[in-house]
């Protein structure tokens, strides 16, 4: 089976996109039904508590845990470790999009007139270049 097939499967890798825990990672533990999991954070690196939770609020990732179905929370912890499942999400392109719109949700009013004037700064100067460009 390919390896960017996203299954709802023990060991799946998750980011929650409704609740309290928006944004979090969590790992599917054990699988309810067709409609519910059981995800665990580890409670012990990012505190999210083992706890059941609707498909709806979960965004399945390709990285994936190798646990066996209702794995205790040490074996967990363990395994999250061994994949380097930080590592992967940092550097996936889903993990800078979301870092990207955060930062620029914190800018304030003054930091977004710099941004809009350097944004035209380097338009008249691109424009001029190609203008040049287009003379010759």
């Amino acid at each position: 089976m390919s390896e960017d097939r996203r299954l709802v499967e023990a060991g799946r890798v998750c980011l929650v996109n409704y609740g309290p825990l928006l944004g979090k990672l969590v790992v599917i533990v054990n699988v309810i039904d067709g409609k519910r999991v059981l995800v665990d954070g580890p409670s012990s690196v990012n505190g999210v508590a083992r706890q059941i939770v609707p498909l709806a609020r979960l965004s399945l990732t390709t990285i994936k845990v190798d646990i066996e179905d209702g794995a205790r929370l040490t074996t967990l912890a363990k395994a999250y470790k061994e994949a380097d499942v930080a590592k992967k999400w940092a550097e996936s392109s889903w993990a800078k999009t979301i870092a990207r719109k955060a930062a620029k949700a914190k800018l304030n009013d003054f930091d977004r007139f710099k941004l809009m004037v350097a944004r035209k700064t380097r338009a008249r100067v691109v424009n001029t270049q190609l203008k040049k460009m287009l003379k010759k």
